[in-house]
């Protein structure tokens, strides 16, 4: 698989990073094994793992343990104060079985309040500072999906990288509060590395039935995904986050194998036959 260099962090990331929210979904741990191995055979160096992904940092240690050297791991916290994140990294440590990680990313930034108090005299922020000094982590970045929040954040802190969602249907209704294009642009310039998620979101479940343990509704034949997947890889960004359902995960690291970037027109083609879903963001 194909593998970039995740801005200036000195890494290079496989083009699909293994997404631990497979867990949220609370899949047996035969199965979640089978695909995370596959994974890591398939030549995945990069995962992605969060304390609120179910039972994902226990489910992960073992392999994180066995495969340490060859792994980028990231992983985030959702809490905005300094004590409440130095706690949350040090149990995320424990239950991931190792003395440091790769990336610690500021989960979910979408809202002015969340940033205000996480980069504040006595945020989260203060917390990565001197983890990173203790060399517990390596880089520090950030997750939203709102562009806007993320421009914000550039602006007040200088992160290694950052995780927003990028897909053919947000660009095909692009706005600002989904355009993410700006972001990936400013990226570019700073040299950060850019984590895309969302790849084969559809948009919204029309209604309460869910066909896939995602809380979006996906693309879900080969096909789709592969023209899913080979658009956000066709962008400027360095991985693409694979998704919390199994078996969708399969099929987008098979595209991945798979990828050549996309044409102009391929990718105009494609915006034009998507143009008539639902985009994910802004929620509604």
């Amino acid at each position: 698989m194909e593998r970039r260099p995740l801005g200036r962090t000195g890494w290079k990331s496989s083009a699909i990073a293994l997404g631990a929210a497979i867990f949220m979904g609370k899949p047996d741990q035969k199965d979640a094994d089978a695909f995370i191995k596959r994974a890591l055979d398939y030549g995945v160096n990069h995962i992605d793992v969060a304390p609120t992904y179910g039972d994902a940092e226990i489910g992960m240690g073992r392999w994180v343990r066995e495969y340490r050297k060859n792994l980028f791991l990231a992983c985030k916290t959702r809490n905005r104060t300094e004590k409440e994140a130095a706690e949350e990294l040090r149990k995320s440590l424990e239950r991931l079985q190792t003395d440091h990680l790769d990336l610690y990313q500021l989960h979910a930034l979408d809202k002015p309040e969340d940033l205000e108090t996480s980069l504040g005299p006595e945020g989260a922020i203060q917390a990565f500072l001197d983890a990173k000094k203790q060399g517990l982590i390596k880089h520090i970045g950030m997750t939203s999906h709102n562009p806007v929040s993320i421009m914000r954040a550039l602006k007040r802190f200088d992160f290694d990288t950052v995780l927003l969602p990028v897909n053919c249907v947000l660009r095909a209704h692009r706005q600002p509060e989904n355009d993410y294009e700006p972001v990936l642009a400013l990226a570019k310039e700073r040299g950060l590395g850019v984590i895309a998620m969302k790849a084969i979101a559809k948009g919204p479940w029309p209604d309460e039935k869910r066909l896939h343990n995602t809380w979006y509704q996906p693309f879900d034949t080969q096909q789709e995904i592969d023209q899913a997947v080979w658009f956000t890889l066709s962008q400027d960004v360095t991985t693409a986050a694979s998704a919390s359902d199994i078996r969708l995960a399969t099929m987008m690291i098979d595209a991945a194998e798979r990828f050549t970037p996309m044409s102009e027109e391929q990718q105009t083609e494609l915006l034009t036959r998507v143009a008539s879903y639902k985009a994910l963001f802004p929620r509604q």
